[in-house]
């Protein structure tokens, strides 16, 4: 099988170990993590080959970076070092009423200070069947946003399949250009497109009619179609539009299922009562890695392959840290209908 690449930004997670306030806390545990590295180590659980591309600093921390993603059986042979410093995010984890908090600390990070010609594509490309990116990493810095462009443009030109992750972050979009700047011409060059009803709306002005999505206890999938459709005519290469679709009832307690459209057919996922999360952060990386293994081992099945990106997400909810760490048999079990959680003997 031909391999996955992924590019972005890995991180140091820094978190109060349980449900610790960062006022209460003397230590953080440490994680490192971040959006397209955290669907390639999904991908190298399901056995896909995949490799990582960014840049990290030349010091120990960036190699602990380096040394996770090895660990994970992850390629990490088109790294490349340079900059200051490793990105750090702090994470605050909410419980009940009390929602978690992020506090990035990534300025003038390795990938932050990335140009294009830095990053030999074609090289990177070789072998290679699929290119993932995500909505982050346009919104660090122009210079990442013109890599990132840069890559999908020789992935365009090689005929290898190119997915993105929306992932709007209000945070991150402080270098003086907006989404509606830069995202169109990423998101031009992509087969498949993953996003929420945030996503689309503060990217590009796209939106549900009559759905309220900060509160409420469960969606309407049907309510997505438009929205599905609108992003399809924007973009006109896309071939499949995903949606996910979480309810919020509390910190701990959320509903997950997912949206399909592949211009003919629109799919349902079913919905998933997580009812006592362990760490919601990287739910949609798990999803995303779910739906890249679905599609390329059920091509001719997108109930199939939505209904495996769904059940791998769920099950991350209930893993500790950025990454998913669960496999196959644990996801076909989920699929299956077998949510008891019995021991395994």
């Amino acid at each position: 099988m031909k391999k996955v690449v992924t590019f972005g930004e890995i991180m140091l997670r820094l978190a109060p170990p349980g449900f610790l306030r960062f006022s209460q806390t003397n230590t953080f545990d440490v994680i490192y993590g971040g959006g397209e590295s955290n669907v390639a180590v999904s991908l190298a659980n399901y056995g896909i080959p995949v490799d990582f591309v960014t840049r990290l600093p030349d010091n120990d921390i960036g190699r602990c970076a380096l040394m996770e993603m090895r660990k994970r059986g992850v390629g990490t042979d088109h790294i490349i070092f340079g900059g200051e410093r490793l990105g750090i995010y702090f994470l605050e984890t909410g419980a009940v009423s009390r929602g978690s908090k992020v506090v990035y600390d990534r300025a003038h990070s390795a990938v932050s200070t990335i140009e294009s010609g830095m990053i030999d594509w074609e090289r990177v490309f070789d072998g290679a069947q699929w290119f993932h990116w995500t909505g982050i990493t346009p919104a660090i810095s122009q210079g990442a946003a013109d890599v990132c462009l840069e890559a999908i443009k020789a992935a365009n030109q090689l005929g290898i399949t190119v997915s993105t992750d929306l992932n709007y972050r209000k945070k991150l979009w402080k270098y003086g250009k907006t989404p509606g700047e830069i995202m169109p011409d990423l998101v031009a060059g992509c087969d498949v497109i993953l996003g929420n009803e945030e996503d689309a709306e503060k990217h590009f002005g796209i939106h549900p009619d009559e759905v309220d999505v900060t509160q409420g206890d469960s969606m309407d999938a049907a309510a997505y179609i438009s929205v599905c459709k609108q992003l399809m005519d924007r973009f006109s290469r896309a071939k499949k539009i995903i949606i996910t679709l979480r309810g919020s009832i509390s910190a701990s307690h959320n509903t997950w299922s997912g949206v399909l459209f592949n211009g003919t057919d629109f799919f349902s996922a079913p919905t998933y009562q997580i009812t006592h999360i362990v760490d919601r952060v990287g739910g949609g990386d798990s999803f995303m890695g779910g739906l890249i293994y679905g599609l390329l081992n059920y091509p001719d099945d997108d109930q199939t392959a939505l209904n495996y990106a769904v059940a791998a997400s769920c099950l991350k909810h209930t893993i500790y840290g950025d990454a998913n760490q669960v496999t196959i048999d644990e996801v076909e079990k989920l699929m299956g209908g077998d949510a008891s959680g019995r021991v395994s003997r």
